[in-house]
């Protein structure tokens, strides 16, 4: 029987709620499919950082790459700057693994109403992929002058060859396994170098895809089709900094962000990929145990589909549809008043009369 070695990150806030819950879930799915999981927990995040001085140790990225996969939870507290526990341990490691897809799904899934009316419930299921390693989110610039009235401050922004095309390479697969449909998003009307830059990189590639329907669009115009025709997508590729705001946009579409999973993949698999919900820690609520598990659980259904047990992810992520359609355990965020633990007993109660039936 195969064992997945999985670096189990639970963070900060209710990080360390929701991950407890889904690993319950993954639990009875590597029993009922016939693999294993032995996790491996590691304290860091920022309450770590407050103790130590950083978000890891020295050693933390080669004490990951020992293992399959990195199921992370969520980082952040009002306590340490965001900039300071972004970059001293998500950043580091998307980096360092290679994990330059950030793969991104964005579905309706059955039980959950849209702020949109006119949706239905399968009117929405498409995937972003975000490039993870470079674009806007560079550490290339500084701040000259502080604390003076000529203070300034660069930043800027770091677009490869070798980085843009894997990205949008990977966009193109993925769409020739789906339906078929790609869009980029682009802003070559205003920003004079990069964009126009991606852009032609997207005709270059595209140019191996003649099967492909693609198209792209400014961001801004981007954003509002998202919300006035988002069931006309299928693949959509973006930059690092366009990806991650469009998702935030497209998760409050389908239900909001305390359901949306993420995975920042190696595709080449020389590494380990790792997998995060899209909701940060949110401090408000850590501790009172009513946070919504489904966004970490469906990490680990992206996990398990990841690791090449996609019967596995199919019926765990079914399992959270069937208690959705269901409509009578919900929690706070959507709309019920059902805690953590109650929102998981009833999914993992689903998953357990699909294998009864």
């Amino acid at each position: 029987m195969v064992t997945y070695r999985i670096a189990t990150l639970p963070g900060d806030g209710i990080g360390n709620e929701v991950v407890p819950a889904a690993q319950q879930l993954l639990g009875r799915a590597a029993e009922r499919f016939g693999f294993a999981f032995e996790w491996t927990w590691f304290d860091w995040g920022c309450e770590y950082y407050e103790r130590w001085g950083h978000m890891m140790p020295e050693d933390g990225l080669d004490q990951l790459a020992e293992h399959d996969a990195i199921f992370l939870g969520a980082v952040g507290t009002p306590r340490v700057p965001d900039h300071v526990s972004l970059w001293g341990l998500l950043i580091p490691i998307r980096r360092h693994f290679r994990q330059y897809v950030n793969l991104r799904p964005i579905k309706l899934l059955r039980g959950i109403e849209s702020p949109l009316r006119h949706l239905t419930d399968d009117g929405v299921d498409f995937i972003v992929v975000r490039e993870n390693n470079e674009g806007e989110y560079s550490e290339v610039g500084g701040r000259m002058y502080a604390g003076t009235p000529e203070e300034m401050a660069v930043q800027e922004s770091v677009f490869t060859r070798r980085g843009v095309e894997r990205t949008i390479r990977y966009a193109y697969e993925l769409a020739r396994s789906r339906a078929g449909r790609l869009d980029s998003a682009t802003k070559s009307n205003g920003i004079i170098h990069t964009m126009p830059f991606w852009d032609q990189v997207f005709a270059e590639v595209g140019a191996d895809y003649p099967e492909i329907a693609t198209d792209q669009h400014h961001i801004d115009a981007l954003a509002a089709y998202f919300v006035l025709r988002p069931s006309a997508f299928d693949v959509v590729v973006a930059s690092n900094l366009f990806g991650d705001i469009l998702t935030d946009l497209g998760a409050a579409v389908v239900g909001g962000i305390g359901i949306a999973p993420s995975a920042n993949l190696n595709p080449e698999r020389e590494y380990p990929s790792m997998f995060e919900p899209i909701h940060g820690s949110a401090p408000d609520i850590a501790g009172r145990g009513i946070a919504n598990p489904i966004g970490q659980i469906w990490c680990g259904a992206m996990m398990l589909d990841h690791l090449g047990q996609t019967p596995a992810a199919d019926a765990l992520l079914g399992a959270v549809e069937a208690v959705l359609a269901e409509g009578g355990v919900r929690t706070a965020d959507l709309g019920g008043d059902a805690d953590t633990t109650r929102m998981t007993d009833a999914i993992a109660q689903a998953f357990e009369d699909q294998a009864a039936g």
